[in-house]
């Protein structure tokens, strides 16, 4: 059982707070967020770039972790992650867990999933060092938000988005990690996280006990894992800030789409997707990750009330508009302008 994890607020995070809070309103995030291109239906959000693999490197039991290197790149945030193009052309995310400061490389690390899709093990089995990846500039839907103190719970690989918040608040912020796994071998920077933490890193093997954990009033709770840690962690602490390794299924009850450039109507089973259907009609339809993450599949929603599952619009975006890979219709029928 893990020991309780006490947080107290720090003069200087006080500080620290005060500075971000003039620049930013609220749960905005501490850092400046770089800028993207609007969204436009149909295509990716974000730029393409070639990197070369720098590295290919074993970093824990089952984990590897890429060095992309490039020149000048983007600038990105703790929280961040790339959408990484593989070989075969499948799209993945993964969290950016190097230094923020550093132009002229991306750093990400990913666990083999034996029963996943497939993409784990191609970045394990076929990315070797020198070849080039295409990958999409970082984006971020997991900032670091200001707070008087914080409090990270992360599950095994989960530990990569929170890596760089943690180097980024250093000495100057409370905070407390709370890092489990089902051995200590398949727990990558295990070993960097506890000398970064100096006490502040309590290391679980197996499932860890929530109720145990302690957290101060007006603390930040932050979360990263598999979904059953993080369905704890926003029972337990509901305010909890969660980055998701995948959206929630494209499966739910059935319904109609209508196509109305088209002149089509389409329906969607309960066991498929709106993108399923819409490309049995329309081979062409542009779509990439299938998760609710890239934009590539964003549609213009002309009637109807949508379910959103995707990790990427805003809600703005989301009042016309729907990424047809995972969500769904709310009501009987939705109309597409396509």
């Amino acid at each position: 059982m893990p020991r309780p994890l006490t947080v107290a607020v720090l003069a200087g995070a006080a500080l620290l707070t005060r500075r971000a809070l003039r620049r930013r309103v609220g749960a905005s995030p501490l850092w400046p967020m770089p800028a993207l291109d609007p969204p436009t239906s149909g295509r990716p959000r974000s730029r393409a770039l070639r990197l070369r693999v720098a590295s290919h490197e074993t970093v824990a039991e089952g984990v590897v972790q890429l060095r992309l290197e490039g020149r000048e790149l983007p600038r990105w945030e703790p929280g961040a992650h790339l959408d990484l193009v593989l070989p075969s052309g499948a799209v993945r995310q993964y969290s950016l867990c190097g230094d923020p400061a550093d132009r002229s490389s991306y750093t990400v690390a990913t666990r083999l999933v034996e029963d996943g899709r497939g993409g784990s093990r191609e970045v394990h089995e076929r990315v070797r060092e020198g070849m080039e990846l295409e990958v999409r500039e970082p984006r971020n839907r997991f900032p670091l938000v200001a707070a008087p103190s914080y409090v990270f719970v992360a599950g095994g690989i989960g530990i990569t988005p929170i890596l760089p918040m943690l180097r980024a608040l250093g000495d100057g912020v409370e905070w407390r990690l709370l890092y489990c796994g089902r051995s200590r071998e398949s727990m990558p920077f295990v070993e960097e996280m506890e000398k970064l933490g100096r006490g502040r890193v309590t290391v679980t093997v197996g499932a860890p006990d929530l109720d145990a954990l302690e957290v101060p009033e007006q603390a930040a709770v932050y979360c990263c894992g598999p979904e059953g840690l993080m369905a704890a962690v926003a029972r337990r602490f509901p305010a909890a800030h969660l980055e998701r390794f995948a959206p929630r299924t494209a499966r739910g009850t059935a319904f109609e789409v209508e196509l109305r450039r088209s002149g089509r109507v389409l329906t969607v089973p309960a066991d498929s997707s709106v993108l399923a259907a819409v490309r049995a009609e329309l081979p062409d339809t542009p779509y990439s990750c299938e998760q609710g993450f890239c934009g590539t599949c964003q549609q213009r929603v002309l009637e109807g009330e949508v379910e959103h599952r995707d990790e990427l619009l805003t809600d703005a975006e989301r009042a016309d508009s729907m990424l047809i890979c995972v969500s769904r219709a709310r009501s009987d029928r939705v109309v597409l302008d396509m």
